[in-house]
């Protein structure tokens, strides 16, 4: 192995409308030395014919066949066929920028191992333009990347992109790379990054083209239908978090802190829930009361979980806590 080969793999399963663009841009990377492998994963369109044409023109790639097709055991099954020190994940509906990979490389040999790079995103579409919360998750992960606050702002989305990211190989076998069964399994990646206590470095540039279309797995698997990801959030928390000697207080009586307690109290029995809900306050709702807001001011280091969903609301909460001298990351997070 070579310190500088960065390997990419790339699990490939019925994208041919896309796959030459995706492969294209790989192969037009102003950063040579890469070796991608491409794993068909149980295609039935022309995606295995396109990928082993261009294997035929670029022997830095390899196609391989999953005999057992499924996303994760194609991620698992190219990552077992890689030789570079550097490790890259890339989706074959998407498009990197001509730069990303040099630029990636360059900011990672400025900082070495026990680092993972990333960096913004942009979607685009072959339909014209996206959505609204498509863009304004590419703004966040700008201004996340542009002020390295990837910690403190871990449970509000994932703040790693599944195809934006470079790390060495040795970080990434001790965080288990793509071993463990966890679906969404980029967030959990992300949290696993986290946990490992990788220095997440981040980039104020658009690194990763995403591509919106409406068969995005995405948008059709049942597991991402719920894209607040409580399920994978609350246990990451309550590991690496929570502190039992401090108050634990859930702030939001709407849909998120319902479900959101309903989580916590298989973890904890021992919740303060709060809100600014004149018509709430005092009900008890599986079996706890809902509180004013302003009773935090009398709890004793609180550790505080916001589950209100309004962006507004949102702000106006950040205001308060921040005024009342606590810190986001350490005292309070934000799970939306």
């Amino acid at each position: 192995m070579t310190d500088d080969l960065i390997s990419i793999v790339l699990p490939v399963k019925d994208t041919a409308a896309y796959l030459s663009d995706c492969l294209h841009s790989i192969v037009g990377q102003t950063y040579r030395h890469w070796e991608l492998i491409a794993v068909n994963d149980g295609s039935i369109d022309d995606s295995l014919q396109i990928l082993n044409a261009f294997a035929l023109e670029d022997d830095r790639i390899q196609v391989i066949d999953n005999p057992k097709p499924y996303l994760l055991n194609a991620l698992r099954l190219g990552y077992s066929k890689t030789s570079g020190k550097l490790i890259h994940r890339m989706d074959s509906d998407d498009k990197m920028p001509t730069y990303k990979l040099e630029v990636m490389f360059k900011e990672w040999k400025e900082h070495g191992k026990g680092t993972v790079i990333t960096g913004g995103t942009a979607y685009f579409s072959d339909e014209g333009d996206v959505g609204d919360g498509f863009r304004k998750y590419d703004a966040w992960l700008r201004s996340v990347a542009r002020q390295n606050t990837h910690a403190e702002n871990m449970y509000r989305e994932c703040v790693i992109p599944s195809n934006c990211w470079l790390v060495h190989r040795d970080d990434f076998d001790r965080v288990q790379g793509f071993l463990p069964d966890a679906l969404p399994e980029d967030y959990d990646l992300c949290f696993r990054f986290y946990k490992g206590g990788l220095n997440i470095i981040g980039l104020d540039q658009v690194l990763h083209f995403w591509r919106d279309r409406p068969d995005r797995i995405s948008r059709t698997r049942e597991e991402y239908r719920d894209n607040r990801f409580f399920h994978l959030k609350v246990p990451y928390f309550m590991e690496l978090e929570r502190d039992s000697s401090r108050p634990l207080v859930i702030w939001g009586a709407g849909r998120n802190g319902k479900d959101l307690v309903k989580l916590i109290c298989e973890h904890s029995s021992d919740i303060r829930w709060v809100c600014d809900n004149k018509n709430k306050i005092g009900k008890e709702i599986y079996g706890i009361q809902l509180e004013q807001y302003n009773t935090i001011q009398e709890l004793q280091h609180p550790q505080i979980i916001v589950a209100v969903a309004s962006p507004d609301g949102q702000l106006e909460i950040e205001k308060y806590l921040l005024e009342t001298g606590l810190t986001i990351g350490k005292d309070f997070w934000f799970f939306s």
